[in-house]
């Protein structure tokens, strides 16, 4: 069991240092879309079936299919992407340090034997982790998932309005006149003269 968590576990660390370090946009979504399998397969060792499937159905069968087509559609620069690298870095090398301490302080934990601590309680057979995970979310923490999701809906509003900027060519849609078209404008009728067949 532990030796299947560090196989996975690495891979997804290498898939996830892939994610940053790819030059082209395409390979960086396909990193994503193996660190999100690898994350699954943790999920399944945690006896989380329903994360598992959820993380493999929703954000690799749909999201990240819908990133690849987004990202082989948009025509990005990546020399003007990977300009503000050096500009970032010292925020990504705090974060790292920040997470690297979070995970020395969980393994100094378990190395020291104290109980309670990523120990996992063995469950009935009847125990249905989907139904308990829906008690839990729609009841305690209720409010909190109303207000991702209007977050998410904010985030696909920006994205969209960002996306929607004046570049060479666009159409951009009328309302008003599609809706107050007319008729006459539309169709013309034109009477001809029957020609005389030889």
């Amino acid at each position: 069991m532990e030796i299947l968590f560090y196989v996975f576990a690495t891979v997804l660390v290498g898939a996830a240092i892939g994610v940053i370090t790819a030059r082209n946009p395409v390979h960086s979504v396909l990193y994503l879309v193996l660190a999100f399998f690898n994350s699954a397969v943790l999920w399944l060792l945690l006896e989380a079936e329903f994360l598992a499937i959820v993380l493999v159905l929703v954000y690799v069968g749909a999201v990240m299919v819908l990133f690849l087509f987004v990202v082989m559609m948009l025509d990005v620069n990546v020399e003007s992407v990977k300009s503000g690298f050096t500009r970032y870095a010292p925020v990504g090398v705090l974060v790292m340090v920040i997470i690297a301490v979070e995970l020395a302080q969980v393994i100094w934990v378990r190395h020291m034997g104290l109980r309670g601590v990523g120990e996992l309680t063995p469950m009935p057979a009847d125990y249905n982790n989907t139904r308990e995970l829906g008690l839990l979310l729609y009841t305690e923490y209720f409010y909190a998932f109303e207000l991702a999701a209007v977050i998410l809906l904010v985030a696909i509003v920006a994205a969209i309005s960002l996306t929607m900027r004046r570049r060479p060519g666009l159409k951009a849609q009328d309302i008003a006149r599609q809706v107050g078209v007319r008729r006459e404008d539309r169709v013309k009728l034109v009477k001809m003269d029957a020609e005389e067949r030889q």
